[in-house]
């Protein structure tokens, strides 16, 4: 089964990002609006316990963090995707590192870009000008992140949570 471990941002971040992602996102009915913090992976359901009791350690051991979203930005031309960006403070990083080491540790594609993504798979002047326009916008959102999520992905393709962790023992 393919899992992912991410974090939910607050109901109004969510609102933000959907605006865009209704028309950006071809993934816009598939997930909700998150931050990666583990990359989507493969394991078999009799190992499931085993990592929900590595996940429980970790959220035991992290510290609650400040999400601050603060400008847009793109991955073009790797990928034509717009994000919102997500400024790297020592907990989130320290998080992201304890989510892919131990039972979870592999070697990533690419490095971490904190983001929450807005738009993807858009053709070349669709990205263009979305993002020609965002660039100028002024973004400043911040907000405490307490709690991470295990998902598993559907048959049918959507994203669903398996189990959320409190960060700290929730203190």
């Amino acid at each position: 089964m393919r899992y992912g471990v991410a974090v939910f941002p607050s109901k109004q971040l969510q609102d933000v990002a959907n605006s865009y992602r209704k028309r950006y996102d071809t993934k816009y009915a598939k997930v909700p609006p998150h931050l990666t913090l583990k990359d989507p992976f493969e394991m078999d359901e009799d190992r499931v316990d085993k990592l929900v009791n590595h996940l429980r350690e970790v959220a035991q051991v992290a510290n609650p963090f400040t999400l601050n979203v603060y400008k847009y930005s793109s991955f073009y031309p790797v990928t034509n995707t717009i994000y919102m960006k997500v400024r790297e403070n020592e907990e989130l990083l320290s998080l992201h590192d304890k989510l892919n080491s131990g039972l979870l540790e592999n070697k990533s594609e690419h490095a971490f870009v904190p983001h929450i993504t807005i738009g993807q798979e858009m053709n070349y002047d669709e990205l263009s000008d979305v993002f020609g326009r965002l660039k100028l916008e002024t973004m400043n959102h911040e907000e405490t992140v307490d709690r991470f999520s295990l998902l598993y992905k559907l048959d049918n393709g959507t994203w669903t949570v398996y189990e959320t962790f409190l960060l700290g023992n929730g203190k």
